[in-house]
């Protein structure tokens, strides 16, 4: 083997819990796990990228990875960690999910090589479809008994919590399906490990109880810590939602915002669990951090390679630009460089005035774009002082009383920035 595959989670903070012999058995040559992903989108956001980094390590490790996607779970929906049960979907939904994951999942794990240990992509609607409910219920619902699975966690948490409606028959049967995926992959593939999340113990432990009875064999289980922040908001949600992979759900920018403003605490947890550095790398990181935090030379580092691991290069260094434009030196030429996504998502909560596009034919006077015609400074005096002040800059370059504002200073056909000292600034929208 590369390496210990269970000792690097350990130094990475990303073992939980492992099932007696795991270790043991991953030390005998390669071996086979997978972890079950919810194709409930058709992007991953970052509350799936551990066990995405889980396969990624364990393909290092020289391991074969499956990755499931859950095409007939997700038309159940698991109560693990739930309140309520999920929306169901339909089978052309499911399958264009699939198809978007995996392209996310390939920046990360090597599908295509002829590697023995490439990772393999499976969907268990594809075993599961033609199941009819009798052959389910005998070949597979008789092995395990109620009183095994009231006992599980995720089931007693929602049988004893406030919620009305309760537990339906559909979401207590999930274990037993999710169970019966690591039987299926154990017969078929010679996949003796699943891993996943903490929360997904219970469901795991039923699987190896169905190898162990069904297949006459051993399964093993192995999870990883639910990801927590230091100050107990949830990890991966911002006011806007989930933090996505998909770059049309969350830019880059904001993407990389994401990790760049970890606290701390987090950041050196998160580098450990999020990047591919060794342990040397981030020890030297770490203690260069500990001695000028104002630097947030972990933050940085961090948010610089997950952001090129999960988009590209190109997309980090446009990150970085936008970023200096509202808190470092930056030019119009940067400006310009936005797209209109990157640009509003940088330019989130400033001021904005609509200015028909007709009266920059003939140039809108500075004293009306800053104030008669917009009110972002409150009288033409205030806007004549600043002007005199030298304080005023339109798309980051400083004006005079004189300028006029032109459809040659719209920035994707658009927008023109107008900003009053270093930190204030003001949204020209063209309509």
């Amino acid at each position: 083997m590369a390496f210990n595959f269970v000792e690097a989670l350990k130094w990475r903070g990303m073992l939980h819990d492992a099932m007696p012999g795991t270790e043991e058995h991953l030390l005998r040559g390669m071996q086979s796990a997978y972890v079950g992903i919810d194709p409930t989108a058709d992007s991953l956001h970052i509350g799936h990228l551990v066990s995405v980094m889980m396969l990624r390590h364990f393909q290092l490790a020289g391991h074969k990875p499956y990755a499931l996607v859950g095409g007939a779970t997700g038309m159940i929906g698991d109560p693990s960690g739930k309140s309520s049960e999920r929306n169901l979907l339909d089978e052309a939904t499911l399958r264009h999910n699939q198809e978007a994951l995996q392209e996310q999942l390939s920046r990360f794990l090597d599908f295509t090589s002829d590697a023995p240990n490439a990772a393999v992509l499976v969907n268990n609607y594809d075993w599961m479809k033609d199941f009819s409910f009798l052959d389910f219920i005998r070949d597979v619902g008789k092995h395990i008994t109620v009183n095994y699975m009231m006992a599980k966690d995720s089931v007693k948490k929602r049988l004893s919590s406030d919620a009305k409606e309760g537990m339906s028959f559909t979401e207590f049967t999930y274990q037993l399906v999710q169970g019966y995926d690591f039987l299926h992959l154990y017969q078929k593939y010679d996949c003796t490990l699943q891993m996943g999340g903490s929360d997904q113990w219970g469901n795991i432990t039923t699987g190896t109880e169905l190898i162990r009875r069904i297949g006459g064999g051993k399964g093993f289980a192995l999870t990883c810590p639910l990801i927590t922040k230091a100050d107990g908001t949830k990890f991966g949600k911002t006011e806007g939602g989930n933090v996505w992979l998909d770059a049309n759900r969350t830019s880059p920018y904001k993407f990389y915002q994401y990790w760049l403003n970890t606290s701390d605490e987090d950041a050196e947890k998160y580098i450990k669990i999020f990047t591919f550095l060794t342990e040397e790398e981030i020890g030297k990181l770490v203690m260069e951090h500990r001695g000028a935090p104002h630097l947030r030379i972990l933050q940085k580092r961090l948010a610089e390679e997950i952001t090129v691991a999960v988009h590209s290069k190109a997309d980090l260094e446009n990150a970085v630009q936008a970023s200096n434009i509202l808190f470092g030196k930056s030019t119009s030429e940067d400006l310009k460089k936005l797209d209109e996504k990157t640009f509003l998502d940088v330019f989130e909560g400033v001021p904005q005035a609509e200015i028909a596009k007709p009266e920059l034919e003939n140039g809108l006077d500075m004293i009306a774009a800053l104030a008669a015609k917009t009110g972002f400074l409150a009288s033409n005096g205030e806007a004549r002082r600043e002007l005199k002040q030298n304080s005023i800059s339109v798309n980051k370059e400083k004006v005079k009383e004189n300028h006029t504002i032109t459809a040659d200073d719209l920035i994707n056909g658009k927008f023109v920035v107008i900003q009053k000292g270093k930190r204030n600034y003001f949204i020209l929208v063209a309509v």
